[in-house]
């Protein structure tokens, strides 16, 4: 049985995660369609700085985040100042963590899925008088919906996942910041600990299993609909 310590890693793990992925799937969505629908000077360099994330070691980018959104950065003392908002060493700061870290995921996943949208489609809708807005939501946004959803699931994955970048930011305090990785690396910190360090080990290796089983099954259900709308 699992302990309360580790009910309670989980349970931030999962509130850390699922923050994160709404709070990226907007900017998530319109910067994937940029990258797939326009062309641009500099787009190589934004898509570049969108990846980057994905090769940086975490810790810069919490160190990163602590530079920008600490009470002293540029922006944190903006938010603090204005909005009261401290996100320093507390879970919404993971979330914003997790966030940053699952980034790139979403937008891949969405932009390869747009990029699969026959944009003659688009075109016919536009010219029997539908506007841009009209035609994103009823004709790219629900043939492109399979890539958005493999997109969230694996962007709450790795939120879910994420360790450097968390602990740089938000710290690892109990019942706050401590999510699952966390608890694990406390965990095998701890003599005798062993048992419940192998317990969260295996828990995670199911969720994120899980997870991804659930991407690939919530995919091809959205496609088989479209299919079946289609014809």
């Amino acid at each position: 049985m699992l302990s309360e310590a580790e009910w309670q890693a989980i349970l931030i793990s999962l509130r850390v995660a699922g923050v994160a992925v709404g709070w990226i799937l907007v900017p998530g969505v319109a910067l994937a369609w940029l990258m797939a629908r326009r062309e641009f000077r500099g787009k190589a360099l934004l898509d570049g700085v969108l990846h980057l994330p994905l090769v940086l070691p975490p810790v810069v980018v919490g160190y990163l985040l602590l530079l920008s959104l600490g009470r002293q950065g540029w922006l944190g003392q903006w938010l603090d100042q204005w909005f009261g908002v401290t996100l320093p060493f507390t879970w919404q700061g993971a979330a914003v963590a997790g966030g940053v870290m699952a980034f790139p995921l979403l937008v891949r996943a969405v932009r390869l899925s747009l990029e699969a949208v026959d944009v003659k489609l688009e075109a016919a809708a536009s010219t029997l008088g539908a506007g841009r807005w009209r035609v994103f939501f009823t004709i790219t946004l629900p043939l492109a919906f399979p890539g958005l959803l493999t997109g969230g699931v694996l962007a709450f994955a790795r939120a879910l996942s994420e360790f450097g970048a968390t602990i740089t930011f938000a710290a690892n305090i109990p019942g706050e910041t401590r999510t699952l990785p966390l608890a694990l690396y406390t965990l095998i910190q701890t003599p005798g600990a062993e048992a419940a360090a192998a317990r969260l080990c295996v828990l995670s290796i199911v969720i994120a299993m899980l997870s991804l089983l659930a991407s690939e099954w919530l995919a091809r259900h959205a496609r088989r609909r479209l299919s079946e709308r289609d014809g």
